[in-house]
């Protein structure tokens, strides 16, 4: 018998398998294909404080092990999704679920987070903090650690449940970054966020994406992820959710050897609807076929 049960920010979940924001809508249309109640959570789409049409087509590019990204943070706005998201959602999924929040100032953050925070469903805020600061040039938050610290702390008073903070890899320091955080109140750190990435069609000579540029996700970053994680498991004291390029449950095990608590399938949902599902089932017998009977114990384990 195999225990895949984790604790996540004093949270306990059945395993720790969660899907990551933007690639699972806000639960209840995969819940139309399988019980999603089988994942640990999930985090639903990032929410702005009014709603947002997205940035314009073609804006999904196809690449090697991989695809790019610039939807631009499409969704209907958090008042909507307190009085119409939520409520569908609590009708097909038992458990906390993760609020994806996003914003263009540090007041937005604060904002959007105290609009939900009274929401009983959300159980953790992942505060992603890879959208363009409006006020400083369109530069992220998330490259600069005084402009999170900032964040983290205007949020951090709006809300006593979990603050896991979405990192982005596009950085020199990322366990700078994490540790900026972690003074800041930070409960924990999920990454990685997207690459910065590009493609060029041949036939036009122009940028694929109507955006030019987008987030580089998928298999590719697999390593990226496995070496940022390793790096800031080893550089903060609070849990870390691992996100990038997995697939399969030996990514969920390697993930957490390198320092995760949990983690979380993005690019793999638009590829195979069911992966999610296929990788909670899997993840007892790879557990047993590497000798592992408690996932708890092997959460950072290749640091030993």
């Amino acid at each position: 018998m195999v225990d895949t049960r984790v604790s996540l920010c004093g949270i306990e979940m059945d395993n720790p398998v969660m899907a990551a924001s933007g690639t699972f809508g806000y639960g209840y249309e995969f819940a139309e294909l399988y019980d999603i109640n089988c994942l640990g959570s999930f985090s639903f789409k990032g929410t702005t404080a009014e709603a947002r049409f997205g940035n314009p087509t073609p804006r999904i590019a196809e690449c090697s092990e991989g695809l790019l990204n610039s939807v631009g943070l499409q969704n209907p706005g958090v008042e909507k999704v307190i009085s119409e998201e939520l409520p569908k959602l609590s009708k097909v999924f038992d458990k906390k679920v993760m609020a994806n929040v996003c914003g263009f100032s540090a007041d937005e953050y604060a904002y959007v987070t105290e609009k939900l925070d009274s929401c009983d469903r959300i159980g953790w805020f992942e505060i992603n903090i890879s959208c363009p600061n409006v006020h400083n040039g369109g530069m992220a938050f998330g490259t600069d650690r005084n402009a999170a610290g900032e964040i983290v702390r205007k949020v951090r008073k709006k809300t006593d449940k979990p603050l896991i903070i979405k990192l982005s890899p596009n950085v020199t320091n990322i366990s700078e970054m994490a540790k900026a955080c972690e003074a800041e109140g930070a409960d924990g750190i999920s990454l990685i966020n997207t690459l910065l990435g590009m493609r060029i069609d041949l036939r036009s000579g122009r940028p694929v994406l109507a955006n030019r540029m987008g987030g580089f996700s998928g298999p590719a970053v697999f390593p990226v992820a496995v070496r940022m994680v390793w790096q800031v498991y080893e550089a903060v004291d609070i849990p870390v959710v691992g996100i990038g390029g997995i697939s399969k449950a030996e990514d969920v095990i390697e993930m957490m050897m390198a320092g995760a608590t949990a983690v979380e399938i993005g690019s793999a949902n638009m590829v195979n609807p069911y992966v999610c599902r296929d990788i909670v089932k899997a993840l007892p017998d790879t557990m047993r076929k590497y000798g592992i009977k408690n996932l708890k114990e092997i959460i950072g384990g290749a640091h030993e």
